[in-house]
């Protein structure tokens, strides 16, 4: 079986690479390749499935606020009855008197991308947020419109019913080897036994990028990580709470009658996991979790834990950036790797830069230029300082 392009993972990365390469005019065979054709355990669907503007290096503002115009026009790209259940939220990011300076310098670069995000002292933020305590908080950036969330599910479900009238390829196995000649990879070997042929590799193997492009004999410093997220109940309801991160790094927001929270994991020890482990650390919610939600939000101090989920994300350990575009000798295989947690909102502008990179030879839409693989080769991070 020969493919003019092979992509290694069907999730939203993956999907999005293959949907715009037939919006940019692709005419050529596409194989989608994914392990979990259910996603039970992808990136994608155990996210916390949030879209923010609030980064420190434009590129990454850049790739959201196309994320962000694709929400608004969705009925308009997918049908009449798209839906994904985008609530406008946004983000409140607080700082102590330590991270302040950072804080301003990001708000800075958000204000230079355009974003809608205010800067406002601890007073200021009582008064917007009665509930909220500025215990040792100096300041907190807080996106008025362009971030909320949504629902993976549905986004991803989006994307891959409209590629079934695109004529791509969906095939359910393991990548168990990539052959090369040379500078050019030539074949992708499947668990079931079958070998495809391939024009080119696109590596969207999300948590699995690292161990795919070592297949191919390529380095790529992504791993996955382990992350909690914790449901809880509580009396009050917050209509108005936004997704809000604590100086520590836990996050709560609401859904729906309940809330989400997470954030606790340390950054000491934080290893990659065993590939099967799924397993809710349990005792990070009452040690680590609850006394941080409480102090910052008085009325949780009574709340009820209902349930949690554990997922694992790609993590790029050279500077919790996303890898994007064609390794330097190897020009056919092509990196969508790496995002560090913020993959699913940034997912549509990379297909589109990618399918544009292939299809016309360069990127028209969103420059990823700054995101190649680089400064992977020299060691240089391109470092992303506001990651959740």
């Amino acid at each position: 079986m020969r493919y003019d392009i092979v992509i290694i993972g069907g999730a939203i990365v993956g999907s999005s690479v293959a949907y715009y390469l037939r919006e940019q005019g692709f005419s050529g065979t596409i194989a989608l390749v994914e392990r979990d054709p259910q996603f039970a355990h992808a990136a994608t669907t155990l996210s916390m499935a949030s879209i923010r503007q609030q980064f420190s290096i434009p590129e990454n503002i850049r790739l959201s606020q196309f994320t962000l115009k694709l929400f608004r026009r969705l009925k308009e790209e997918f049908g009449a009855d798209a839906d994904i259940g985008f609530r406008e939220g946004g983000y409140l990011i607080l700082a102590g008197e330590d991270g302040l300076p950072i804080l301003k310098s990001n708000h800075e670069a958000q204000m230079a991308e355009g974003a809608d995000i205010v800067l406002e002292d601890a007073d200021q933020l009582t008064r917007r947020f009665p509930w909220l305590s500025t215990e040792g908080i100096s300041a907190g950036a807080y996106g008025r419109t362009g971030e909320g969330w949504f629902d993976a599910h549905a986004m991803l479900t989006l994307f891959r019913k409209a590629l079934r009238q695109k004529k791509v390829d969906f095939i359910a196995a393991d990548v168990t080897g990539i052959a090369r000649d040379g500078n050019r990879v030539t074949e992708v070997s499947l668990g079931n036994g079958e070998t495809l042929e391939a024009g080119i590799v696109v590596n969207a193997a999300g948590p699995n990028a690292g161990k795919v492009a070592a297949m191919a004999g390529l380095e790529l410093p992504v791993e996955p990580r382990k992350r909690n997220v914790f449901v809880f109940e509580a009396r009050e309801k917050y209509a108005d709470m936004p997704l809000l991160v604590d100086p520590s790094g836990i996050y709560v927001r609401p859904e729906g009658s309940v809330y989400l929270t997470g954030g606790a994991e340390p950054e000491e020890g934080d290893r990659a996991p065993d590939p099967g482990d799924f397993e809710v650390n349990w005792p990070l919610f009452e040690e680590v979790i609850w006394p941080v939600l409480a102090t910052r939000i008085p009325a949780f101090e009574a709340i009820k834990p209902t349930r949690a989920w554990a997922g694992h994300y790609d993590y790029n350990t050279l500077d919790q950036n996303a890898v994007i575009g064609p390794h330097p000798q190897v020009g056919n295989f092509i990196f969508a790797n790496g995002f560090s947690g913020h993959g699913l909102q940034q997912a549509p502008a990379v297909g589109k830069a990618l399918a544009e990179l292939i299809v016309h030879g360069g990127y028209r839409t969103v420059d990823c230029s700054a995101f190649g693989y680089g400064r992977v080769a020299e060691g240089r991070a391109f470092r992303e300082l506001n990651v959740i």
